[in-house]
């Protein structure tokens, strides 16, 4: 690992108690290493129960630690306490899947934005005209600050969940399959938007997606996960294009292209390699 990283973890072992009486524990992560230098993005692509999710939820504290540590600009946060948490919440910020969810929804948006601003001491005056700021930079008219959740369309609502986790100019955001609950067309405008403001601001993303094209397009640098291991790492481009890991050649064959024939060539391709020996 890098003295540069902004987030290191090594040797990460996260698991669960097992279902039923007497059940073994299960371990979903089983020794990750990983890191994320500052203004860039790290992919993390698998499958369902690869371990992926885990990994950003164990950074945020939301996933308990077996062992292995995290480091985050250089402090230790594998088991921060919540003053600790509170703390660092000025710099590591989350935005989760669905968006509806992780809004309030009795509460006007401007309220929601303004909330993490007041914790931090901002004065009253000052945070609007933050909010205010910060519904231009995911553009989003003035008077979306007087509305409710329920009166925005899902892109919209990622739009405000965005908005928040930038409001007091974090150093690293965890994105949590931010576009899957979206349609295509509406993916991609949340997606360039996140590429935007990280030309504007140099914030950190640790990427956690199922979706091999939406890492490829978003990531610096991709970590593929495949029953709690890394198995395959390195710069997205390489890893996108000539993966080197069987598993992560399934993950390519296996992602859709808008080309019929392509899609057909690669699906034959797909069935071979499974049943070589």
């Amino acid at each position: 690992m890098k003295d540069d990283a902004l987030l290191t973890v090594e040797d990460l072992r996260v698991s669960f108690p097992g279902k039923g009486f007497r059940a073994p524990r299960t371990e979903v992560l089983k020794g990750v290493s990983l890191e994320v230098r500052p203004g860039e993005t790290l992919g993390l692509v698998g499958g369902s129960g690869s371990g992926k999710t885990t990994i950003g939820r164990a950074v945020l504290g939301l996933a308990p630690v077996r062992s292995g540590t995290i480091t985050f600009a250089g402090e230790r946060i594998e088991r921060a306490t919540a003053r600790q948490r509170r703390r660092l919440a000025r710099d590591l910020q989350v935005v989760f899947q669905d968006p509806y969810t992780s809004l309030n929804p009795s509460r006007a948006v401007g309220d929601t934005l303004a909330e993490p601003l007041l914790a931090q001491g901002t004065g009253r005056r000052d945070a609007r005209r933050r909010v205010g700021d910060l519904l231009d930079r995911v553009h989003l008219p003035a008077d979306a600050a007087a509305r409710l959740p329920r009166e925005f369309s899902g892109g919209q609502r990622q739009r405000v969940a965005i908005a928040r986790a930038l409001a007091i100019g974090p150093k690293l955001i965890v994105c949590d399959e931010p576009v899957s609950a979206l349609d295509l067309t509406t993916q991609r405008t949340v997606l360039d938007l996140l590429l935007e403001i990280q030309e504007r601001t140099d914030v950190a993303y640790l990427f956690v997606s199922h979706d091999l094209a939406v890492v490829r397009s978003m990531s610096h640098r991709v970590a593929v996960l495949h029953r709690g291991e890394i198995v395959e790492t390195g710069d997205a481009a390489r890893v996108t294009g000539d993966p080197r890991h069987p598993y992560t050649r399934s993950l390519l064959l296996a992602a859709p292209v808008a080309d019929v024939a392509e899609q057909r060539v690669r699906r034959e391709r797909f069935e071979r390699e499974r049943a070589a020996p």
